[in-house]
């Protein structure tokens, strides 16, 4: 039968593709006839939100992407910087949060496989993973289930393929519940002398299949990834691909050593739609076409037709468009390794993708209307914030009930400041997450500088020259390494949008300069709702609107990133309710000296601590913070807003002191505020503190507000006293009044002490206490239903 003979389709199997009734009138109308069909599918998939973005796309195209340091920026596998010296760095971010909420192991462990993919098909070897999640309270026995399976998928894929996992962070939140967000983020060195593209080229060069086997794991899953979860969503487990880590190390030895020879034209990965996808995307870049045989595709399950193989996502394969005449160089390397390489296709000059089955015609249809013509909405945007922002905007801590030095009534009982930074040092969103990275080979490959948990981004040294083959030019300095971090406070954005995501883009750069290095660029992955609901819709454009706004003050292009919408889950009264927005963002620092690095704990007793960026005097709001959410149960009030003159000059203050060697620690004040920050030093460095705070126990200001307050350009940072002297004459210089001088390291003994100017005791709390509280916090609720069924 050929592409042209079908019939229509019912309303109902139109839907079962995800495809809208007015995008199959367009689709009738481009192709002049009906879809069979396998047409169908592929249209199903490549005009998913997943795979071409078309709520997204036009909000997107405000970010900056553009810098002095981009080699590759959106629209391939993975964006590339230049770290100097003759490194190259490839990296990316992409979510796997719907397989993970059905399948929370193998959903997790090929999301991992997929994005270490997007890395070495530019050429790059992975060296690092870092990862951001969230789930639901951890009290409830179906998040731990999700919660322990996620980070066992994640832990047997990259200790399996040898890339280290070195970083990340891990939130919990009622509104996570039914639709968890599984996050990865991966970063490679360029090993090849070209950066490897994905557009076809060279009319009748070879296209081959290379990797694993195709089978019927994975239909649909771009689909899948494009539509609310219900209590359904159990029946699409096959959507849910099925990793194998190891063929995954055999790939990208194969790989790397195939771009080497030259005899790659292209190299796509089959991640979303499979075939369907390499095959449309690699024609549509390079402005050609591919004829692609399924009869020729190595297969693990019998009597497959077309319609799976093209939109199967089973993993570890890849396509290439290779040099004509050079194709059985590139299949011997392959079966050396152990996988598949076949011939299974040309690059013709008509621009569509033609797949043949059995020696007829499957499906014929335009690249173009595949993979870079389709359907963009362009949404109203609500003439003002909806009314959820709006109520929550009129809150004041005048609601709040009163404060002394002793503490706050809380439910009828005295709460002391002591009890309160122990209660927030419990919570699992602030605690330690060593249960978490300890399941990690955080250390594979021997290049991971500072551990998890130590640092506030993650720093990975960067191999010497004789490591990295095929480099274009020495390298002057192989001291050097990269800093990177994930970081997304998502009840800031649900407040407010628009500066919650300005938030996210200024700690991430905080953080990148709290371990020395120079903020880069970014890949994102917006997290989010239905976009075709008006609240949606407005959290959406309004987040981007303020990433777009930080990237550009803080210097910092999009490379690249993810898009996963219709985060949503039923309720019990069976009404969709969406996650809360969540635009992570994933940024990578260069750091030209390794040997001037620091990490958050205190070093040595008798440094003296400084607070750098807003004084402790500031009228800092509770609004959106840790504090408000877990002792007050109210999630409220607005975001701190960010002053990037300042945040600018705060970060460089801490990174010139880092590489100056004045600086020993440094820590960003983030969820728990001041409070939670000191203890955060004192527990990782096994050390106490004595903090003196400028401010009267009688005065004005509510003491919670000093503890707790969240937000804003403030790092805590510790000096040797005997470089006091030159480190305050330079604070002055730059910061002006904008730094204090809070107090003195401590011994073990010592714990952290607060007092206030007239010599009262906020908090006295020794290390032992806090850090039982912030280590087990996770270990005691996993604990609880250990034996309960989910």
């Amino acid at each position: 039968m050929t592409a042209t003979s079908k019939p229509a389709f019912s309303a109902e199997e139109i839907a079962a593709e995800g495809i809208k009734p007015e995008e199959y009138a367009e689709i009738v109308r481009r192709l002049g006839r009906h879809p069979n069909k396998a047409e169908l599918g592929m249209f199903g998939v490549m005009w998913s939100e997943h795979c071409c973005y078309k709520n997204s796309r036009p909000l997107l195209k405000q970010f900056p992407t553009e810098g002095d340091r981009i080699l590759v920026g959106p629209g391939e596998n993975a964006g590339v910087v230049d770290l100097g010296d003759g490194l190259q760095l490839a990296f990316k971010i992409e979510s796997h949060n719907h397989p993970s909420a059905v399948e929370p192991f193998q959903g997790a462990a090929t999301g991992v496989g997929g994005i270490l993919r997007d890395i070495f098909t530019m050429g790059a070897r992975p060296i690092a993973i870092l990862n951001s999640l969230r789930f639901g309270s951890l009290e409830d026995a179906k998040t731990q289930r999700l919660f322990t399976g996620v980070v066992s998928g994640i832990s047997h894929y990259g200790n399996c393929v040898g890339v280290p996992t070195v970083g990340g962070e891990v939130y919990f939140d009622p509104a996570y519940s039914g639709n968890p967000l599984v996050n990865v983020m991966a970063l490679g060195l360029m090993e090849t002398p070209e950066i490897v593209k994905s557009g076809a080229s060279g009319l009748g060069n070879p296209v081959l299949y290379v990797g694993s086997t195709t089978g019927r794991d994975g239909m649909g899953g771009a689909s899948f990834a494009s539509a609310e979860l219900s209590d359904k969503s159990m029946d699409d487990r096959p959507a849910v691909q099925v990793g194998d880590p190891f063929l995954e190390k055999s790939l990208i030895e194969a790989c790397l050593e195939a771009f080497k020879t030259g005899a790659v034209v292209a190299a796509q990965d089959m991640g979303a739609a499979g075939i369907t996808c390499s095959t449309s995307e690699m024609a549509a870049k390079g402005g050609v076409g591919i004829e692609l045989d399924l009869d020729k595709i190595p297969v693990r399950e019998l009597g497959m037709i077309p319609y799976e193989y093209l939109l199967s996502e089973s993993q570890e394969r890849m396509l290439f468009v290779a040099h004509k005449g050079r194709e059985q160089e590139l299949i011997d390397i392959f079966h050396r390794w152990g996988l598949q390489a076949v011939v299974a296709g040309t690059v013709i000059g008509e621009p569509i993708v033609r797949i043949l089955y059995q020696g007829e015609v499957a499906a014929e249809i335009p690249a173009e209307a595949l993979a870079e013509n389709t359907p963009l909405y362009q949404r109203d945007l609500l003439a003002e914030p909806p009314e959820y922002a709006r109520q929550a905007w009129e809150w004041t801590a005048d609601s709040l009930p009163d404060c002394t030095i002793a503490g706050i009534e809380l439910q009828g009982r005295l709460q002391s400041w002591n009890d309160i930074l122990l209660t927030l040092l419990d919570t699992p969103t602030i605690a330690s997450k060593s249960w978490v990275y300890r399941q990690y080979d955080h250390q594979v490959q021997n290049n991971t500088v500072i551990l998890p948990g130590g640092a506030d981004a993650a720093v990975i040294r960067l191999r010497p020259l004789e490591e990295i083959p095929n480099l274009k030019s020495p390298i002057q300095n192989p001291k050097s390494a990269v800093a990177a971090t994930v970081d997304c406070n998502s009840r800031y954005v649900y407040l407010d949008p628009y500066e919650g995501a300005k938030a996210v883009v200024a700690e991430a750069a905080r953080n990148l300069s709290c371990v020395g290095a120079e903020p880069l660029a970014v890949t994102d992955n917006l997290n989010f709702g239905s976009p075709e609901k008006p609240i949606g819709y407005w959290q959406l454009a309004e987040a981007c609107r303020g990433l777009a706004e930080g990237c550009r003050e803080l210097a910092t292009p999009v490379t690249g990133g993810n898009v996963s919408l219709y985060n949503e889950t039923l309720d019990s009264q069976g009404t969709p309710q969406p996650i809360y927005p969540t635009p992570v963002v994933g940024m990578v620092g260069l750091i030209p000296d390794i040997t001037k690095i620091c990490g958050q704990g205190w070093q040595t007793a008798g440094d003296v601590i400084y607070l750098l960026g807003l004084p402790l005097a500031s009228q800092l709001t509770l609004g959106a913070s840790e504090y408000l959410a877990t002792i007050h149960g109210t999630v409220a009030g607005k975001p701190p807003q960010i002053d990037f003159d300042l945040e600018r000059r705060v970060q460089k203050v801490c990174r010139d002191g880092i590489r100056n060697g004045w600086v020993h620690s440094a820590h960003d004040c983030a969820e728990g505020g001041i409070a939670i920050a000191l203890a955060e030093c004192c527990i990782s460095g096994n050390l106490g503190a004595q903090i003196n705070l400028e401010i009267v126990s009688n005065q004005s200001q509510r003491l919670d507000e000093v503890l707790f307050a969240e937000g804003g350009a403030r790092i805590l940072v510790s000096i040797a006293p005997e470089q006091q002297e030159i480190w305050e004459s330079y604070l002055q210089e730059h910061l002006g009044q904008e730094w204090q001088k809070l107090g003195i390291v401590g011994n073990f003994e010592a714990g952290l002490g607060v007092l206030t100017t007239d010599n009262q005791a906020l908090i006295k709390v020794n290390i032992e206490h806090m850090s039982d509280r912030y280590s087990q916090a996770i270990v005691r609720r996993l604990a609880i239903h250990t034996t309960t069924p989910s």
